[in-house]
């Protein structure tokens, strides 16, 4: 019964959230009579991910022609959507792609299979995967997810928009403090900072600058005690949107919003944020070459990571895990597999298809190879997969942003409802 509510509520939760030829080819002369393999699959992506995915899909099958692939993908909120009614059901699709936010979530109900029987059999090659990738899909001694790429936090801008606004381009060693000068010398010009900062992501980041975590290690509470740090950081963008600076909440709602009229396309804002894998996406639809920067400091090694862009997971109630398993190993390790990708779920987790792509890969793509190196040496370990609960957490996080954004509610008020609500949250998913 427990079980049961526990699915009732990623439902309830999801609702919340909406405001190198494959090993496995036959080899020339074989004749190799195997059963008939049907696999689903499902991601989220924007074109380029879908289309890519689809053409990856279709070399599987012409290598392995006894397996079709029914795929389906949709948008991020989409997406948990569609599943969340299939999990209550225990008919989620052979592979679908998993967030990290969903992972423990997921996994806790029994939903995930453990991906290390199927490595320890050679179905599932990760041997050429660092250690750090595969214990970013581990909870509690079992691997629930293959990473499919790494990425990192970082700033993207368009060198020649900083230059017309008289702005200097952000050093590897530039801090909130250069933030908000930038934002008080193009105040009043009609130029933003740059676009929406998710909330989750942000702070957390911020957190870790000042040696804190989102979360605590047992997952049953929040992991800092100091509100001031709330507070610091939402009081920034709280005066940042009332001057106009970083875009309002209703700017999606408005023909602003919309991606042709994204003052960042349009060179009306200064930065664009996010994970690199999305920087490739964003160059070409930006139409002309883009730079990056991390993001600000100080301490932005402590603050910066190394991520698993999403990943693949095998669902518990697949009749075709072993062939599941193939799949995800091909689309890893396949060098044919990448060119198509592009990296565009992150910088490959094989580290022999990486430097097979480092020496042929586009300017941009070279760009995050890069920029993935040097957050290496410029980093720290990754927090713990978010507990089981957090999804509500993060809603009531971007409720609450989006009343401060608003000027609806202070900063004080908003840390104080955060801390009451969040850490209610996760002591109740640990019962």
């Amino acid at each position: 019964m427990g079980r049961l509510l526990r699915i009732i509520g990623i439902i309830c939760l999801t609702a919340a959230l909406l405001g190198c030829v494959s090993q496995f080819a036959q080899r020339p002369g074989m004749v190799i009579e195997e059963e008939p393999i049907t696999l689903r699959i499902a991601w989220w992506g924007g074109e380029f991910r879908n289309n890519a995915t689809i053409e990856v899909i279709h070399q599987y099958e012409q290598l392995n022609p006894h397996v079709n692939i029914e795929y389906e993908y949709s948008s991020f909120n989409e997406y948990w959507r569609k599943m969340a009614p299939l999990a209550a059901g225990n008919s989620l699709p052979d592979i679908i792609q998993m967030d990290i936010s969903y992972l423990a979530q997921y996994s806790s109900l029994q939903l995930l299979e453990d991906l290390a029987p199927y490595a320890q059999r050679g179905l599932l090659d990760t041997k050429d995967v660092d250690k750090q990738q595969l214990d970013s899909g581990s909870i509690d001694g079992k691997v629930y997810g293959l990473s499919l790429g790494v990425n990192a936090l970082l700033s993207i801008y368009d060198p020649e928009v900083l230059q017309a606004n008289g702005i200097e381009f952000p050093t590897d060693a530039w801090t909130w403090d250069d933030f908000d000068q930038m934002g008080k010398h193009i105040q009043g010009r009609g130029i933003y900072l740059g676009t929406y900062l998710t909330p989750e992501q942000f702070f957390a980041y911020y957190l870790r600058q000042h040696g804190a975590k989102l979360y605590a290690e047992d997952g049953t509470r929040l992991g800092y005690e100091d509100d001031a740090l709330f507070v610091e950081y939402f009081g920034l963008m709280q005066r940042l949107a009332q001057d106009k600076l970083i875009f309002a909440p209703d700017i999606w709602t408005s023909d602003i919003g919309k991606p042709d009229n994204d003052p960042f396309y349009l060179g009306e804002a200064l930065f664009s944020w996010g994970y690199s894998n999305q920087f490739i996406s964003t160059t070409e639809r930006y139409g002309k070459p883009l730079s990056i920067a991390p993001m600000p400091g100080p301490n932005n090694s402590d603050g910066l990571f190394l991520k698993p862009g999403m990943f693949f997971s095998i669902a518990g109630n697949s009749r075709q895990k072993e062939e599941a398993a193939k799949f995800i190993s091909f689309f890893v390790n396949d060098l044919d597999a990448n060119l198509l990708l592009k990296g565009e779920r992150g910088v490959p987790v094989s580290s022999s298809v990486r430097e097979q792509m480092r020496m042929i890969v586009e300017p941009e793509q070279a760009q995050v190879f890069d920029y993935i190196d040097w957050v290496a040496e410029h980093s720290s370990p990754m927090d713990a997969p978010d507990p089981v609960g957090s999804s509500e957490v993060t809603a009531v996080l971007r409720e609450l942003y989006d009343l401060l954004l608003f000027g609806k509610l202070t900063a004080d008020d908003a840390a104080q409802q955060f801390r009451e609500r969040a850490n209610a949250i996760l002591a109740r998913s640990e019962t």
